[in-house]
């Protein structure tokens, strides 16, 4: 929740259970055979590195046995850091450019064309079974529709004590498919106390006994060999030392998602996944294939799809004079992936060495060299990406002007067919910069094939290519000319067939 909301009284914090260790991953045949079940676990305004400072042994059990990835948020104007866009973002599987909420009104919101994964499963499979629980009414009674099973609000006078012990009696002895529990008191405290306070470790501990209460329960039903739990437990925002959220700090923009069961791999790290990515992994895991028409943006974490830049990461370095970013922060370097070149022959001289031509970063290291000027909102990129930034160039002694261009490798094409050139994109434009993407065949020369001289949301691109007849490769061109105006990335970059 953000500042300013009701809050509720917080009742004496739920009895220890100790539980044994968490779901182990099963082997892709053995977990066909056994009937997939979902819970995840909504932990409101919790932050990964104060779980990792805090007594959370349940917490850490689980992120032994599974998997862990932070995931950063989007910010102003896109959407703030406020709980309504946060766990909209998680439920639906879509950003807030697609469900339209930007605040706890949930005024506008499109959840009738993005509807929350528990409508979903009923609507694919109406014989699944359905359940939900929230501290935060608006998750029960405005995200999710009538459609789910079951949807419960608890009672203000029994917060998170009493939505752990209603999870825990429908975990145990019920027969749901899908279950979705949100907790709400580590928000409370950090509104109340500040995210660097005792309070909020504390607030961290208690949930974490809460949701080790749950996972008990799961491992404790008589038909659990006979099935495979997927258990995802994410936030929907940061918070600041001093407590609150909703800017654009990364403390305010730190999610994360802790996954575990369901074939994971226990004890990884991943650093591609996002917020909507929890939607579409439930319904994957539940065997409900993700239509293309829904216009998802999330991913199943099942299915890692890592892209060229992806494979720079234990490349990165930490800053050479970029003073935004901490020291300490590894996130760039000016070395492309296999196959891939910079040509920088057209590039002015001096400036910010980070930024000189294209260079390849993570969101992390690219959006603290400077906030609030809408970096953060490159929300369809992950992992590691390719920028081009003319605006943090120049903030050092430069000359000439800014003509970086970052060529693909030469990708064998079929001549007298079409082919489809697919990529991420957000460009934010001030003129005379240009953004251009050219193609070249069989070494020839480049043809442009699109034009960027005005704003573009982060999006996914898709360009058809009329292959000529006769030639047998292609090779695509990302060109940025400019000077002191803004920036371009470009990631997940494909030459495929339609």
């Amino acid at each position: 929740m953000s500042a300013g909301m009701s809050r509720r009284s917080l009742l004496a914090a739920a009895a220890f259970v100790a539980v044994a260790a968490p779901l182990s991953a099963a082997t892709t045949a053995r977990a066909a055979a056994r009937t997939p079940k979902v819970l995840v676990i909504g932990l409101d305004g919790a932050m990964l590195g104060r779980i990792k400072e805090a007594d959370a042994p349940h917490l850490d059990a689980l992120m032994a046995g599974g998997l862990t990835s932070l995931s950063p948020l989007y910010a102003a104007p896109l959407a703030p850091t406020l709980s309504g866009p946060g766990w909209s973002t998680v439920i639906t599987g879509v950003w807030p450019d697609k469900h339209l909420v930007k605040d706890n009104a949930f005024t506008g919101h499109a959840f009738a064309r993005y509807p929350d994964f528990l409508t979903r499963i009923e609507t694919a499979k109406p014989s699944l079974s359905t359940y939900a629980v929230a501290s935060w009414a608006p998750v029960t009674t405005t995200i999710l529709s009538p459609k789910v099973d079951t949807r419960i609000s608890t009672p203000s006078a029994e917060y998170d004590t009493g939505t752990t012990t209603r999870a825990v009696a429908e975990l145990r002895d019920g027969d749901r498919d899908a279950v979705l529990v949100h907790l709400d008191n580590i928000d409370h405290a950090g509104h109340s106390h500040g995210a660097a306070s005792s309070q909020y470790l504390t607030a961290v501990h208690d949930a974490d006994a809460q949701v080790g209460r749950m996972v008990a329960a799961v491992r404790a039903r008589p038909s659990y060999a006979s099935e495979d739990w997927l258990i995802m437990i994410t936030a929907d925002h940061g918070h600041t030392d001093a407590g609150g959220h909703g800017g654009a700090s990364a403390s305010e923009r730190q999610t994360f998602l802790i996954a575990a069961g369901g074939g994971i791999t226990p004890g990884s790290t991943r650093h591609d996944i996002k917020m909507p990515d929890v939607a579409v992994s439930a319904l994957v895991h539940l065997g409900i294939p993700v239509d293309p028409s829904w216009g998802l943006d999330g991913r199943p974490l099942q299915q890692p799809a890592p892209d060229a830049f992806d494979a720079l990461r234990p490349k990165l370095g930490t800053r050479v004079d970029e003073t935004g970013t901490g020291a300490s922060v590894v996130g760039f370097t000016h070395t492309p992936p296999t196959g891939w070149t910079v040509d920088n022959s057209a590039m002015g001289t001096g400036g910010v060495t980070e930024w000189r031509g294209w260079a390849f970063t993570t969101d992390e290291f690219w959006t603290a060299s400077e906030r609030g000027q809408g970096r953060e909102n490159n929300i369809r990129a992950r992992n590691v990406f390719a920028v081009a930034d003319g605006d943090e160039w120049v903030d050092k002694g430069r000359s000439g002007t800014f003509d970086s261009t970052l060529f693909s490798p030469a990708w064998q094409v079929r001549g007298g067919s079409t082919a489809v050139l697919r990529y991420t994109a957000y460009y934010r434009q001030e003129a005379p910069q240009k953004g251009e993407v050219l193609v070249s065949y069989d070494g020839g020369a480049p043809v442009t094939v699109r034009t960027y001289t005005g704003d573009v949301a982060s999006r996914a691109e898709a360009i058809t290519l009329q292959v000529p007849a006769g030639v047998s490769t292609a090779q695509i061109r990302f060109r940025y000319t400019g000077g002191n105006n803004w920036y371009w990335t470009v990631d997940a970059v494909s030459l495929g067939a339609p």
